[in-house]
C-alpha cells in the first residue's frame, strides 16, 4: 500500500490565468519506491500560522483590524485558514514535483487578503494538510485504491513578495472593494451629481472634504 510523504520546494506567480494563482512546488514521495502509482487526486487545506513569525511596529498597526492591539494577541493571534486548493498528480514511481495551484484574491473582506496586504516583507508560516485518494497497482490484486489520511501536512515559509507579485501582476496599481448596495447607489449618486468621470476621483472628493470638515 502507497505511503505517501509531501515536501514544498518553492511557490512562484502563476501567469496568464483567468484568475489570481500562485503555484506551490510540491513534492511527493512513495515510501515504497517500486510501487507504480497511477494517480492521486490530492484535496488540500491551506492554512497561515500565524504566532510563528515576528512583526513588525507597522504591520501590527495594519493588522488591528483583524487581530486587536497587540496586548491582546495571546488571546487572538492564531492559526487561520487561508484557502483549499486541488490538484492531480500523474503516473509516477517513488516520486515526483507537481504545481499545486494555489487560488488567491485581493478582496479585502477576506482575512487572508487583510493579512497579506499588512505584511511589508519577509515569509508566511504556512502549513498544508492533505487528503484525497491514491489509485495505484498491486502486483496480484491489480488496481488498488486507497485514501490519504489528513495526518499528511507539509509546512513551508512562503515569501510574502510572492503574493504581492501576484497581486501586482493581476491588479497593477490597483485594489478593490465590495459594497452593500445601497452604499454603491449613494456613491453612484454623489459620483453623477458632481460630474465626476471615474470612482476614484468621486472617494478623493469624498475624502478631501472629510479632511475639511476634520480641520474646521
Amino acid at each position: 500500500m502507497p505511503d505517501l510523504s509531501f515536501t514544498i520546494d518553492g511557490a512562484e506567480v502563476v501567469p496568464y490565468s483567468t484568475a489570481p494563482l500562485l503555484a506551490l512546488k510540491l513534492k511527493v514521495k512513495n515510501r515504497n519506491l517500486e510501487e507504480p502509482i497511477r494517480t492521486v487526486m490530492l484535496q488540500c487545506q491551506i492554512q497561515i500560522e500565524a504566532t510563528r513569525r515576528h512583526y513588525a511596529p507597522s504591520e501590527q498597526a495594519d493588522l488591528l483590524d483583524l487581530f486587536g492591539t497587540p496586548d491582546r494577541w495571546n488571546q487572538t493571534l492564531r492559526s487561520t485558514l487561508w484557502t483549499h486548493a486541488h490538484a492531480n498528480v500523474g503516473p509516477f514511481t517513488g516520486e515526483t514535483t507537481v504545481d499545486l495551484p494555489v487560488p488567491c484574491t485581493f478582496d479585502f473582506n477576506i482575512a487572508a487578503t487583510k493579512y497579506f496586504n499588512a505584511l511589508d516583507g519577509g515569509e508566511v508560516p504556512i502549513c498544508v494538510l492533505f487528503s484525497g485518494t491514491i489509485f495505484y497497482d498491486d502486483a496480484t490484486r491489480g488496481l488498488q485504491i486507497a485514501q490519504i489520511p489528513w495526518s499528511n501536512e507539509a509546512r513551508y515559509r512562503l515569501p510574502v513578495e510572492v503574493w504581492k507579485n501576484v497581486m501586482d501582476l493581476y491588479y497593477p496599481n490597483t485594489a478593490w472593494l465590495t459594497l452593500r448596495r445601497d452604499v454603491f447607489d449613494r456613491l453612484h449618486e454623489f459620483k453623477m451629481q458632481h460630474g465626476l468621470p471615474t470612482w476614484e476621483q468621486a472617494m478623493e472628493r469624498l475624502l478631501a472634504e472629510a479632511n475639511e470638515k476634520v480641520l474646521t
